[in-house]
């Protein structure tokens, strides 16, 4: 995957940067379920701050972000 497509996967929640499961998935090419898997099994190997769960109010935001890169991705 090319780094252009990895930066337009960075979101800032909370003010941190993150990426979603999905994306970071698609990365590794794994399915999301394999990495989240992955993860629980070894999570003494990730600092404490690696990782936690958006509101619903969070993911609201993440859709229309998403949709407006897409948007803008399309007019280019």
């Amino acid at each position: 995957m090319e780094l252009a497509h990895i930066k337009d996967r960075i979101h800032e929640v909370r003010g941190m940067k993150v990426m979603l499961d999905m994306d970071l998935a698609r990365i590794y090419e794994v399915e999301t379920r394999v990495l989240k898997q992955a993860v629980r099994r070894n999570i003494d190997r990730f600092p404490s701050d690696f990782m936690f769960e958006i509101n619903q109010e969070e993911w609201g935001s993440f859709k229309i972000t998403i949709c407006d890169l897409r948007n803008r991705k399309r007019k280019a």
